[in-house]
């Protein structure tokens, strides 16, 4: 991946309106958006009709759509991407659910989850979503954390960077949010 500030500079090029600078973007980008994508998708249930390169394209596109978003940097653009690929995965598990007339939902082992519970547990995606959505009514921060972490597969450092805090702080909303999780998924 070329180096961030070129990344960084295209986006707030492209925040100023140059239309230019988001096509010169999609090359140095899509290698790491097709690697989020793949992470999301190992988590999901084996024979998942999503794939790979339709989950980027989506995100892209709702990426495409931000025009209210002052991009900071690379980190700032994936975590973002993250949520649009979250999102896409929740509103797709929720359309199987609606056509199997109340069949079961999509389930992801907890393992695969957050790895905070033994494998032999699941939960489906649905639930792991609302889980997040009441962590950040609680901690804004943590659920953060976890999306930055968990789904676009940042570091502790790079998560400190995008949310302005401490790798130390990063590190305990990580793991008092894992901890919070599980509780709320094995009930």
């Amino acid at each position: 991946m070329p180096d961030s500030p070129d990344i960084t500079q295209l986006l707030q090029d492209w925040s100023h309106g140059d239309s230019a600078a988001l096509e010169r973007l999609l090359p140095l980008v899509y290698d790491e958006l097709h690697r989020q994508a793949a992470r999301y998708l190992r988590k999901e249930r084996q024979g998942h009709t999503l794939q790979t390169t339709a989950l980027i394209h989506e995100a892209y596109l709702k990426l495409m759509g931000q025009t209210q978003v002052e991009w900071q940097n690379r980190e700032h653009f994936f975590a973002i991407a993250a949520t649009a690929m979250r999102r896409i995965l929740v509103d797709h598990a929720r359309e199987r659910h609606r056509e199997k007339r109340g069949g079961q939902a999509e389930n992801l082992a907890i393992e695969a989850a957050l790895q905070i519970a033994s494998p032999e547990k699941s939960v489906d995606f649905i639930a792991l979503d609302e889980a997040l959505d009441r962590l950040a009514k609680l901690s804004t921060r943590q659920a953060r954390v976890v999306e930055l972490r968990y789904f676009s597969g940042l570091s502790n450092d790079e998560t400190a960077e995008v949310l302005g805090v401490s790798t130390a702080t990063v590190r305990n909303d990580w793991n008092i949010a894992r901890a919070w999780l599980k509780q709320e998924l094995t009930k």
